[in-house]
């Protein structure tokens, strides 16, 4: 025969165990907006319909006009003068300018 008490024990356990939780859970009104509003901002509109002209990169025949020279290795580059006017793409004196007058080569050594 099964002892009475072995079996009460764990039953008293997980009664007492239970009175320790919280009887109701309380959230805030808002619970939960943050991820629904991010699972809408990844989800793209099939449909989406945009006013006004668009960016010069994403008209159709010049993204193919584009495509055309890459495959032909005939890339326009992209003009290297900055807003202050000066070309100073892929030189490394980041606006240092010309030796002062009178300095040599050799005066760092």
């Amino acid at each position: 025969m099964i002892n009475l008490h072995r079996l009460m024990i764990p039953v008293l356990a997980s009664l007492a165990l239970g009175a320790c939780t919280q009887s109701s859970l309380r959230l805030q009104p808002d619970f939960g907006n943050a991820v629904a509003q991010d699972t809408v901002a990844q989800i793209a509109d099939p449909d989406a319909q945009y006013r006004g002209t668009p960016a010069p990169g994403s008209d159709g025949s010049r993204v193919g006009l584009a495509q055309t020279r890459y495959q032909q290795n005939t890339v326009i580059q992209p003009s290297s003068v900055t807003a202050s006017g000066s070309a100073s793409i892929g030189r490394a004196d980041n606006g240092g300018g010309a030796p002062a007058a009178g300095a040599s080569a050799g005066a760092g050594r």
